[in-house]
């Protein structure tokens, strides 16, 4: 990116008298922006200059020696969030928003020639909470028209024959599932926004913003620096994966040695897990704290960080494009798996035309797992675990799937302790939380966040009340989801705890009393109405209720038993002890045969426990529709390059 030799030339006269060295450069060009604010300076050395090393160099780099352009708003992202914030600032509050995004743009959502190849693109099923965002800000018809019905599920138990099959369909739910490859879902609002929002909303691709002041003009507004970013940078989906390395540096990808300069009166991250703003309040959070002494320390309290798990039950997987036969429905989310937990089954609609995008999910360390894997072998594991899906599938198909490289799904991440910087920066989507897509919640929590933070704005008469606001009622939000999600994928014996052992009482208790115990998590998590930490403390709340309930029964239990163990001693002549154990290890035999050796299953799917578990009150209709919204990663830390949910 260029700038007019006239800036240039007000630059060196103004503050470039005279040769100096870098360092003293870097410190004469931010004092002159900042205005003789020093400690702007200290801030801005390891952002702005951090890619600079000589005099030239940062000449080139400073935009204009005059007042930067002061816009409305600036989003970085242009994924469904990013877009969707910016359709928001335009229509509810009149606002002239520009769009920053790192890709290219997006393909058209009626390109066929794009969307014909199904394993190309990955997944989303919008549920409630999506839809409702999409509905409130005016584009849910054109999206609606892009999409694919998933009213039900058709699910096939370990060891189940291809005839045996289980259908559900969901006839309780205020809305359908709708399914759409996420770039189709980014294309919709990109053309919508084209189409209604000329002259309101910018969009601006292929380039990088890097945040330079939050606090700008006594905190009145956010400075920036926007980038060129490489053309020819693919979009990250599984068909593209490997044609360029995700982990390739920055500097290659986008000129940071040359950008310009923008002011702007607020500023939404929505880039995803790039988190290139996130990552910037985290670095800058660090040296303000670092320059505190002990009290101020104390009184500041926790720095903005991202809380980041290890991922201890990863699993990888391959894209597969089947064409279901004539008999099967087309409008039904398909899932299988193996009795040991190793292979993972799920299949949605790509189309209305029996087309659809499946996922093999694989342990990382599976050989099927690896590239260039063995088709001979992955054929026999189709046969043998997998035989109705196997037969839609050619050899050349088996051999395509072996060949592929894995792609990563998303590991658990949340920020905190609040989700703004200085008054200006607010941060949403993927970005302030990120999880595995079991259960629907990302994209649609990501939606939800573009809610909160029109009726944070709303509800205020000031951006520095609406940026806080935001920030009060969306990071426990985001916690709170974080830690629900990674606590029902956790592994083997902790995850029977839970995971399994919490929805089968939780089901037990909402059947015997519906009024008192609410739905498993799982069902309540797909409900609007009810709020990540509202389902947390009213889960809690009922372990105390089932806690105590069970408790009582035992001490019931323990009072008849002595009786009935004293009469059986009597009449038996054996001692009381002896009959005691005796009646207590014959019922738990029993009881955990038949209760607990169903859930007992090495890598047991969620499926399986919704399956198997009592069904209380509507639950049958209430249980979460489990679709798999596939993620891309080149890393374990990251699956989305710019754009983010």
């Amino acid at each position: 990116m260029g700038f007019r030799p006239h800036y240039r030339n007000v630059l060196r006269r103004k503050i470039l008298p005279h040769p100096i060295a870098a360092a003293d450069v870097q410190q004469s060009i931010v004092m002159f922006f900042s205005k003789g604010d020093a400690s702007l300076a200290a801030k801005t050395k390891t952002t702005l200059f951090e890619s600079t090393r000589d005099t030239s160099k940062v000449s080139d780099a400073i935009g204009s020696a005059d007042t930067p352009p002061l816009l409305d708003a600036v989003v970085c992202g242009g994924g469904p969030a990013g877009l969707l914030s910016a359709i928001m600032l335009a229509k509810n509050f009149n606002y002239k928003v520009k769009v920053y995004e790192r890709l290219p743009p997006p393909p058209s959502p009626t390109d066929e020639s794009v969307w014909g190849d199904i394993a190309r693109f990955y997944l989303i099923g919008l549920g409630e909470r999506g839809q409702a965002a999409l509905k409130e800000f005016g584009v849910w018809d054109d999206v609606e028209a892009c999409c694919t019905s998933v009213p039900g599920r058709m699910d096939w138990a370990p060891d189940a024959g291809p005839d045996e099959g289980v259908e559900r369909i969901f006839t309780d739910r205020p809305v359908t599932t709708q399914v759409l490859p996420r770039d189709k879902l980014v294309g919709v609002l990109h053309q919508h926004i084209l189409q209604n929002y000329q002259g309101k909303i910018d969009l601006e691709y292929t380039k990088e913003v890097q945040p330079i002041d939050f606090d700008n003009d006594d905190r009145s507004s956010v400075l920036i620096g926007v980038s060129d970013c490489a053309t020819d940078f693919l979009r990250n989906t599984p068909s593209n994966f490997g044609t360029q390395s995700i982990s390739t540096s920055e500097e290659s990808l986008c000129d940071t040695d040359s950008f310009e300069l923008i002011t702007t009166k607020l500023l939404v991250a929505a880039d995803g897990t790039q988190r290139t703003i996130a990552n910037q309040m985290e670095k800058a959070d660090k040296e303000k704290r670092d320059s505190m002494s002990f009290i101020e320390k104390w009184r500041y309290g926790s720095t903005f960080h991202t809380k980041r798990y290890v991922d201890d039950n990863q699993r990888v997987y391959k894209t597969i494009p089947i064409k279901i036969p004539s008999k099967w429905r087309n409008d039904l989310n398909y899932s299988a798996r193996s009795k040991d937990g190793r292979i993972l089954f799920d299949s949605l609609p790509a189309d209305a035309n029996g087309n659809q995008c499946a996922v093999l999910l694989l342990k990382r360390d599976d050989e099927l797992a690896q590239e260039n894997s063995d088709p001979k072998k992955l054929r026999e594991v189709f046969d043998e675990v997998l035989p109705q899906f196997s037969a839609l599938l050619d050899d050349n198909m088996i051999e395509d799937v072996a060949k592929k490289t894995p792609s990563f799904l998303p590991s658990f991440r949340y920020a905190a302790p609040r989700l703004n910087q200085g008054d200006r920066t607010v941060i949403l989507g993927d970005a302030i939380h990120t999880v595995k897509p079991y259960f629907g919640l990302g994209a649609n929590s990501a939606l939800e966040d573009v809610q909160i933070l029109k009726r944070s704005i709303e509800s205020t008469t000031t951006m520095k009340e609406a940026t806080h606001l935001f920030s009060k009622h969306r990071a426990n939000e985001s916690r709170a989801l974080v830690e629900i999600s990674r606590e029902l994928d956790r592994p083997g014996l902790l995850g029977v705890f839970t995971f399994i052992v919490p929805l089968v009482v939780d089901s037990i208790f909402n059947k015997i009393l519906p009024k008192l115990f609410s739905p498993n998590t799982i069902a309540m998590l797909q409900k609007r109405e009810n709020t990540f930490c509202g389902i947390r403390r009213r889960k809690r709340l009922e372990r105390v209720g089932q806690v105590s309930i069970l408790g009582s029964l035992f001490t019931a239990l323990t009072i008849s038993a002595r009786q009935l163990i004293r009469t059986l001693s009597r009449v038996t002549g054996k001692r009381n002890t002896t009959v005691a154990a005796t009646l207590v290890a014959s019922l738990s035999a029993i009881a955990l045969a038949k209760k607990a050796a169903v859930f007992l299953v090495p890598g047991l799917a969620p499926a399986d426990v919704l399956n198997k578990a009592p069904k209380g009150r509507k639950e049958e209709e209430e249980r979460s529709l489990h679709t798999i919204t596939a993620y891309n990663s080149g890393s374990e830390d990251s699956n989305m390059e710019g754009g983010g949910i």
